[in-house]
């Protein structure tokens, strides 16, 4: 994410109801004391309706019905609205109830107009010369929340834990950890189960630029193609589920990387030359609406809103 054309007047962004219910301070600049993007307002305060230049929804409460859209209440011709959703399409329901309601999408993948990933890549390593701490003393971890059995990762899980111990933490396994024991708990082992929810375009959570790549280990990754993995993530630093023709290869490859601590830190190396920035304020998701602001296309409604998110 990075700036494009400057903006040339000032953009007023209302965000109609927070995501998740989860809310954060939005007196005086934030996008400038913040974020260091100059002629960006935020607000809350619905009252600004007729006049921002941007509006914004998340998709999950309008779908669950704890938000409505204010179509009673009258839209000025300029104003552009935005469906905002951090989710895989699975977790995207009721969408042909917005057909024609908006302008732009603003999402994780590559293709909507507002393009906000969970993290991305860039120049710049960090990294003391021990890539990997000798001390580890697990060899895969994984924390899930949500278990279900119809899931993919949860297939390859049951399958991969024949043949090697995995550390499960989370609420499945009545093993929660707190946020502050989270990085330093992965820390301890090798690998890390980076396995996405669900398998759609781009989707690339947190489990990824979080959980395995803050922590300084080696993600197994499960989730979009190889392709897209090595598009977005740092060069040579995962492994995917995909590249084995069976579980039982996968299992056998890390264990020989455990063993092999050379063949191991190659998967490292990275830390060198890049580093990983992580998105998590919705203020600064938000701000970047007016980075992309005067690219997006002014004309623009999504009629079949469902097929995008679907595709």
């Amino acid at each position: 994410i990075s700036h494009t054309i400057p903006l040339t007047r000032n953009i007023s962004i209302l965000l109609w109801h927070w995501p998740f219910g989860v809310s954060y301070r939005l007196h005086g600049n934030k996008c400038l004391e913040l974020y260091n993007i100059s002629r960006c307002f935020l607000t809350n305060n619905a009252s600004a309706l007729s006049t921002a230049d941007v509006v914004v929804f998340h998709h999950q409460e309008l779908s669950n019905g704890l938000s409505t859209l204010p179509l009673h209440l009258g839209r000025p011709a300029w104003q552009r609205w935005v469906w905002l959703s951090m989710e895989p399409p699975v977790n995207n329901s009721n969408l042909t109830l917005f057909n024609g309601l908006f302008n732009w999408t603003m999402s994780y993948r590559r293709d909507a107009d507002i393009y906000i990933p969970y993290g991305k890549t860039v120049p710049g390593g960090s990294r003391p010369k021990d890539l990997a701490p000798s001390n580890r003393s697990c060899l895969v971890s994984w924390v899930v929340t949500k278990y279900e059995n119809q899931q993919v990762r949860t297939q390859v899980y049951q399958s991969l834990k024949n043949y090697i111990p995995i550390e499960v933490y989370g609420k499945w396994t009545k093993r929660p950890l707190l946020n502050k024991k989270l990085l330093p708990t992965i820390a301890k082992c090798l690998f890390y189960l980076a396995f996405e929810n669900s398998v759609a375009t781009d989707y690339i959570s947190e489990k990824l630029w979080r959980n395995s790549f803050q922590a300084g280990v080696v993600p197994v990754v499960l989730g979009p193609s190889r392709a897209t993995y090595e598009a977005l993530a740092p060069p040579n630093s995962f492994i995917h589920v995909a590249d084995f023709k069976t579980v039982a290869d996968l299992a056998a490859h890390l264990k020989h990387l455990a063993a092999d601590r050379k063949s191991y830190e190659a998967y490292l190396q990275w830390h060198r030359t890049h580093t990983v920035q992580t998105y998590t304020d919705w203020r600064e998701r938000l701000c970047q609406i007016c980075v992309q602001y005067p690219s997006l296309q002014t004309s623009k409604v999504y009629q079949d809103l469902a097929g995008w998110v679907n595709k």
